[in-house]
């Protein structure tokens, strides 16, 4: 007697579950971020903004992410799977207990570049993904501190920021004067999604997710 596993069942359209956390409106609003899976880079100090091709850690950190998420992406089409490719994003924090403070200076901000997978992606095709990468492109510093990790952010205060990344300043204080009037207070790191291409777009037209755990 011989057994046919079961097909696997492709989850609900990710960017469609994801589009309201994609997209809030220009005043702050509350939501509630489920469990994903993300591809993660650790590192310190900012980006700069107006470079043509990646020349920070933190840039660099973002290139590398490509590679392995369109590997991915490959991968699980060939079990009949689609996973869509999100937009990039980072948590921002200065102090050690995960915190951020705008007025310390740049130079020693603490970054994590992220990007959201499919409920689809394993720890075990995550390292199929990474090794197929090293094969085909080489090491790298970036790819050796890549990770692969679930994590939930729960409660959450957002807003959406259209300007550019160095007058996101009064936005976020209004963020953080929303928290405030809700009776809460933040936790964690100050998160950021981006929704435009800095070398491509209109700085004055960049949108930004600008996003606070709260507690």
């Amino acid at each position: 007697m011989t057994t046919t596993a079961a097909p696997r069942v492709q989850e609900p359209d990710l960017k469609k579950r994801l589009a309201p956390f994609f997209n809030p409106p220009r005043e702050p609003v509350l939501v509630e971020i489920p469990e994903l899976g993300y591809l993660m880079i650790d590192g310190k100090g900012a980006p700069d903004e107006g470079a043509e091709y990646p020349t920070t850690d933190f840039q660099k950190a973002f290139a590398a992410l490509f590679p392995v998420v369109y590997t991915l992406k490959f991968r699980l089409k060939r079990d009949g799977l689609t996973m869509p490719i999100l937009p990039l994003e980072a948590l921002w924090f200065t102090g050690g207990d995960g915190g951020f403070d705008m007025n310390v200076p740049q130079d020693q901000w603490g970054w994590r570049a992220m990007l959201a997978v499919s409920d689809d992606v394993t720890q075990a095709i995550f390292d199929e993904a990474v090794a197929e990468v090293r094969r085909k492109k080489g090491d790298s510093p970036e790819l050796q501190r890549l990770r692969f990790e679930r994590w939930r952010e729960g409660r959450c205060a957002q807003v959406m920021h259209v300007g550019p990344y160095s007058e996101e300043r009064p936005t976020i204080e209004r963020l953080h004067a929303f928290i405030a009037a809700q009776g809460c207070r933040p936790r964690g790191a100050h998160h950021e999604i981006y929704l435009g291409d800095p070398r491509r777009a209109d700085p004055a037209k960049l949108k930004t997710v600008l996003r606070q755990p709260v507690e």
